[in-house]
């Protein structure tokens, strides 16, 4: 077994019992997901039924909460929705109020199923948007899941690594105290190219395709290490046809190669190519944010997902047939129960997350893309008290619609920079300056990335012009030579 510093800290929590698993399960899941797992609970639980159908119990108290003002909490009414806000007007509600009634979702007072296609939105998911979602899912430490970050960051259009993995950040950061070594930085590495599409975080086409082969499924054991043999002693053989040359290299036989050469020719060269920003991935969006008596909120989009609850009349009838509590149908009732309980904290779980992060985040809101401050995970799971993996599963997946568009929620998690004041941004916010700048300048004289590094530098933003370059790469803006307008 190799140093510990060498392996990441991927510590597996220990056994839960089953309702928290199931907890963590619905929790971790992105919208499409769960409606999935709690349709198929209604239709096969017998103790479950739609919460879509009226229902005549009042709603005790609202759990969308303002975020303007963190001190102001919901203040819950006998008989009707209470708002969180703290306005003594009751007909000021809003009509949308989100409601809370314990086990049991209730209807706001719109009408229909809500479930409609224009609930759907689409949104752009990037390779490094899809490779940070599949990280969320791993229970890491925070130095690891950094560099891991780091890794993911760096990846290019190809989804190939070319930058050194030592030059990825500044080891001068407190974070970084012991600097991370090689051994740290392969095993992150080594994490980000298990993420999603098999041959992403290569450092060269050898390592990509060998990536593919290592991760190939139905693939005859034989024939797979003839193509590695390939991938990593003649690719360039193997580029010029040189079937002849391969055959007596290897001493195979003509078939065993011909089948090797085919394999190897089905992989991807550029894994990252797939990802597109023009192809649409349609998601339906957890939460809505909206501006209300000059303060942001946040609703859940309830109504866009099936509602679940104990069907009482059943499980009334159970509890006075008094059967066995070790029945298969008592069992089944102890499920139903905890379905509806889990469903319930998953939503209450991703509205406080959701709310921490409007928050947080205020300016972006009202200014935009400029003004997303620096956010990390731990911020929001301290404000909240939670555990940071919890907070993680509640943004991994997530999507809220915005007065500026539909964002995932880790779209306002983004690392510190700092700045030559003492202050900081954040790298979100540098990449849209940037992008500002290029808007900005004259096609006939486009600006340079070390002119973008000096522009920056005179905002008080001190960065590297390799990270500058990246950054620009990653808004998919040309070079400058390529942008010049004759």
């Amino acid at each position: 077994m190799g140093h510990p510093t060498q392996e990441l800290r991927l510590r597996q929590q220990m056994t839960l019992a089953p309702r928290l698993q199931q907890s963590v399960k619905l929790l971790q899941m992105s919208a499409l997901e769960f409606t999935t797992a709690v349709e198929h609970a209604l239709a096969t639980n017998p103790f479950l039924e739609d919460g879509d159908e009226q229902d005549t119990e009042p709603a005790p108290a609202a759990i969308g909460q303002y975020c303007s003002n963190p001190n102001e909490t919901a203040e819950p009414a006998p008989e009707r929705t209470a708002t969180a806000a703290s306005d003594s007007d009751a007909d000021d509600a809003p009509p949308d109020a989100p409601t809370y009634s314990g086990d049991y979702p209730t209807q706001s007072s719109t009408g229909g199923d809500g479930k409609d296609l224009g609930q759907w939105a689409s949104a752009s998911v990037s390779m490094r948007e899809r490779l940070s979602l599949d990280l969320g899912n791993y229970h890491l430490e925070p130095r690891d899941r950094l560099l891991a970050e780091y890794i993911i960051d760096a990846l290019d259009d190809d989804g190939y690594l070319r930058t050194p993995l030592t030059s990825l950040c500044d080891t001068g950061r407190p974070e970084f105290s012991p600097a991370p070594d090689e051994g740290e930085w392969m095993a992150a590495l080594r994490l980000v190219q298990q993420l999603d599409a098999p041959g992403l975080g290569a450092r060269d086409l050898t390592e990509c395709l060998s990536l593919q082969l290592a991760a190939a499924r139905d693939v005859e054991p034989d024939i797979r290490d003839l193509a590695l043999r390939v991938v990593h002693e003649h690719l360039d053989r193997l580029g010029k046809n040189d079937c002849v040359g391969l055959r007596r290299l290897l001493e195979c036989s003509d078939d065993a190669l011909r089948d090797a050469c085919a394999l190897i020719r089905s992989l991807d060269p550029k894994p990252g190519g797939r990802y597109s920003a023009d192809a649409p991935v349609y998601v339906v969006p957890d939460v809505f944010v909206d501006k209300w008596h000059s303060r942001w909120r946040v609703l859940p989009n309830r109504h866009a997902m099936p509602q679940a609850r104990l069907h009482r009349t059943y499980a009334d009838l159970f509890r006075r047939s008094r059967l066995d509590d070790r029945s298969p149908m008592a069992q089944e009732l102890q499920e139903a129960r905890w379905l509806v309980r889990n469903v319930e904290q998953r939503y209450t779980t991703i509205q406080r997350v959701a709310e921490a992060i409007v928050k947080r985040q205020q300016t972006f809101f009202e200014y935009g893309e400029v003004a997303l401050r620096p956010l990390m995970l731990r911020e929001v799971a301290d404000d909240l008290d939670m555990h940071e993996s919890t907070v993680s599963r509640a943004t991994v997946g997530k999507y809220m619609v915005t007065p500026r568009g539909v964002f995932e929620f880790r779209h306002f998690f983004s690392r510190e920079l700092a700045t030559e004041s003492g202050g900081s941004c954040s790298a979100a916010a540098v990449r849209a300056l940037i992008k500002e700048m290029v808007d900005a300048e004259d096609p006939a004289m486009p600006l340079s990335d070390v002119t973008l590094t000096q522009q920056l530098a005179a905002s008080g933003i001190l960065l590297a012009r390799r990270t500058v370059s990246k950054y620009r790469g990653q808004l998919r803006v040309p070079p400058a030579e390529l942008r010049r307008q004759h």
